[in-house]
């Protein structure tokens, strides 16, 4: 079932967003012009749980929605990372100062395979202790909350995490931790 790329043209490349137009051809024969693929870097994120079992969760302004929203720590894998999960526990450390003393890697899921290229690539940290302070990027302005799993369960009820990678990586280390009931 997979499609021949025929050709391929950069209409957009920067760091951190590449937009791609495609020529493609499918098994039947049948040309498809234009097919256009956004490209993203690799993404990882987190569900950290500190030693006493709350969930180290983010506030920051999202601009594209218009809206502060609570998030999952997290963002993308640099070259310099030597694993997904070197890259977890970097974003952890930068965004929180929060180290952790166990990953579980729960798997990975795409933002929109129709368009995207990318993976957010999902993890349960675990044994989580505040071991600095922040190392935000320029532009970050980010809130570290302490939850509990059941108000972290009642954000979910309440459709108040709406960044739904994250909801997606929540759900998984619920079930991991055995904490949905079906």
């Amino acid at each position: 079932m997979n499609w021949k790329i025929l050709s391929s043209e950069y209409l957009f490349n920067d760091n951190w967003f590449k937009v791609r137009k495609d020529v493609c051809e499918t098994p039947g024969g049948k040309i498809v012009d234009p097919y256009y693929v956004y490209e993203f870097p690799t993404w990882a994120a987190a569900v950290g749980l500190t030693e006493d079992g709350k969930a180290v969760m983010v506030r920051q302004y999202r601009h594209a929605l218009g809206e502060t929203c609570i998030e999952l720590p997290g963002g993308c894998v640099d070259a310099t990372d030597k694993s997904l999960q070197d890259a977890i526990a970097r974003e952890l450390q930068e965004e929180t100062g929060y180290s952790f003393s166990a990953y579980t890697y729960l798997g990975r899921i795409s933002p929109n395979p129709s368009t995207n290229n990318n993976l957010l690539h999902m993890f349960l940290a675990t044994g989580g202790k505040k071991t600095s302070g922040q190392q935000l990027d320029p532009n970050e302005e980010i809130e570290v909350l302490l939850l509990s799993l059941e108000e972290l369960k009642q954000l979910l009820r309440e459709n108040k995490i709406v960044q739904s990678m994250h909801v997606s990586c929540i759900m998984y280390a619920l079930e991991k931790l055995n904490e949905l009931k079906y």
